[in-house]
């Protein structure tokens, strides 16, 4: 998995105190997924190029029960595309090596920082499965020259057509904060697809990365759906907030309070087979219109504690089984050897 940027401003070598990554050294990051390496093929006053490198290791993902989602048996998590195309990974690799500069924020070059420089970025293999205007409809509103190249689906097979990757180069001159989020955000909305589990955090994400952008732009709808794992719920939050630029007058400050590393693989951990069945189990209820729900085991609560979220749930009852322990009402469910009921009223 490959990224490239380039710039032509002079001196272009100043791409390395941007990026906070010296164009003499090779960069290595180890990541939770893999590791990436970070390179300069030239770097010379004139022009300067920055490779990404992003070395996923499927093998381990799956060892580690974080492969990609929804797969269909054991093939599929071994053999896939995910270590080859752009996706959710090369996001998570951006926002944790080049944290700083996607934050805005340069020691060495602040006034460069904030400038709008000519840039020139490389996708060489990136998922659409909507097809090329796709490409153009997310990127070309923010003010970038796309050229696309599609891919076929094997060279030395024309007869079996063209895949669904494309080589995109954009162009354009732009502030490297915005051009890396713009990266970071879109990549994942064209694979339509991430390898780990979207919950509110990643509203809060979404509209940190795209606070100065996305609310203007004429595709945020179907950005939000994709990126939120078209979490219906989650979707409607962001659009709202995004409209009303709620909590967006000062988005370039967002990024300026330090953060604790590793934020972005902590997002990126992979969720419990039981917690994703209790949000399941939620977004049902949700989608229902129920105004009560019982609970019969309902254990330690987890799932009540999901449930008394919805505000549309006016009763929740909980009920033991025998095989259960003895519970405080710490999480709203308590029961004995007989097994009585919790029961609550919601307002």
């Amino acid at each position: 998995m490959l990224l490239t940027i380039t710039t032509t401003a002079t001196p272009a070598t100043d791409l390395g105190y941007l990026l906070h990554k010296n164009p003499s050294r090779v960069h290595r990051v180890d990541l939770s997924f893999g590791h990436a390496t970070v390179f300069y093929p030239e770097a010379t006053p004139s022009k300067c190029t920055m490779c990404l490198l992003l070395e996923v290791d499927p093998i381990g993902l799956v060892r580690r029960k974080s492969g990609p989602a929804g797969d269909a048996g054991m093939l599929t998590q071994y053999v896939n595309d995910r270590p080859y195309v752009a996706s959710s990974f090369l996001s998570v690799a951006i926002s944790e090596v080049f944290g700083t500069a996607l934050g805005g924020r340069s020691k060495d070059r602040p006034e460069l920082a904030a400038q709008a420089l000519p840039f020139e970025i490389q996708i060489p293999v990136l998922p659409s499965r909507a097809g090329e205007q796709l490409i153009r409809d997310l990127f070309e509103p923010l003010g970038y020259l796309v050229s696309v190249s599609r891919l076929p689906l094997d060279p030395q097979f024309p007869e079996w057509g063209p895949s669904r990757y494309y080589s995109v180069t954009l162009s354009g001159s732009q502030r490297l904060q915005d051009l890396l989020s713009h990266v970071n955000v879109l990549v994942p909305v064209l694979d339509d697809e991430k390898h780990y589990w979207v919950g509110d955090d990643e509203v809060e994400k979404l509209l940190r990365r795209g606070g100065t952008w996305l609310p203007s732009h004429p595709s945020k709808e179907l950005i939000a759906h994709r990126y939120l794992k078209h979490r219906k719920n989650l979707t409607v939050q962001a659009v709202e907030q995004l409209t009303v630029g709620a909590g967006l007058e000062e988005p370039a400050s967002a990024d300026t309070t330090p953060k604790p590393p590793g934020r972005e693989e902590a997002l990126e951990s992979k969720i419990s087979l039981n917690a994703q069945r209790i949000f399941a189990i939620a977004e049902s209820v949700r989608g229902s219109g129920a105004k009560s729900v019982v609970d019969l085991g309902c254990g330690d609560g987890k799932l009540i504690r999901e449930l008394v979220k919805q505000s549309q749930l006016q009763r929740i009852v909980g009920w033991m089984s025998r095989s259960d322990r003895w519970s405080t009402p710490k999480n709203g469910c308590a029961s004995n050897n007989s097994r009585p009921p919790f029961a609550t009223e919601l307002s």
